[in-house]
């Protein structure tokens, strides 16, 4: 099996496990990414079959996707509580903290997120690492200043990029730029946060620190579950 069918697949069952912890009458958050593409097609197809629920999204293209499945998300301001947050990750630790933000929308991801009960990330299993920081931090920036913004992480070792799309730069949903950083040196995830936090013009980090409840992990033919202890 190609090793892009093997990550499909693990990416499929991670999905479809998933699946089991969604529950009438829940208000559910939607994430983003490739496995949570495969997840919100199951779901889709649940709902058709009588699945009631009502849901939030973390971005506007899950908001196009999810209505292209005969999914309407309900604004956030009209809820009050969300029971679980179905979402990807770009990297998950052995403690559950995890880079997100790959797809641009970490801002979202991390508001619904942090007022969701329940948080579950599908990932496979090659993003299961030892240690955070292969995959690239991104963080969500203002616009004004951002070349000092930039500077600055410049000085601090963090071989900083803007992220493009083609010749102009990426921009976020909230009208934000994205810089990713290399963390691959750094150890204390938490003190790095709070570092680049303090930073003027810093919006958020996609470090998701002590949000995640529940890993689910894609093998080849079974998953692993993980929960925060």
């Amino acid at each position: 099996m190609k090793s892009s069918e093997k990550i499909d697949r693990e990416k499929n069952i991670a999905a479809e496990k998933a699946l089991d912890y969604i529950q009438n009458g829940m208000t559910v958050g939607l994430g983003s990414g490739s496995t949570f593409k495969i997840f919100l097609e199951k779901l889709s197809k649940k709902i058709k079959e009588g699945l009631e629920i009502q849901t939030v999204s973390t971005s506007n293209g899950t908001t196009s996707l999810a209505e292209s499945l005969g999914i309407k998300p309900t604004n956030l301001s009209e809820i009050n509580s969300i029971d679980i947050t179905i979402d990807g990750a770009d990297e998950v630790d052995h403690e559950l903290n995890g880079i997100k933000g790959g797809g641009g929308a970490l801002l979202y991801e991390k508001i619904i997120a942090s007022i969701s009960q329940k948080n579950i990330w599908m990932i496979n299993q090659e993003k299961y690492v030892d240690r955070l920081g292969k995959f690239p931090l991104p963080l969500e920036v203002v616009p004004f200043g951002a070349d000092h913004t930039f500077k600055k992480f410049k000085e601090m070792g963090l071989n900083p990029k803007f992220r493009m799309d083609g010749d102009k730069y990426f921009i976020t949903d909230g009208k934000h730029l994205t810089i990713d950083l290399d963390i691959s040196r750094k150890v204390d995830m938490k003190k790095l946060d709070e570092e680049l936090k303090s930073i003027p013009g810093v919006i958020e980090t996609g470090l998701f620190l002590n949000l995640c409840s529940m890993v689910i992990i894609g093998k080849e033919n079974k998953c692993d579950i993980i929960e925060r202890t």
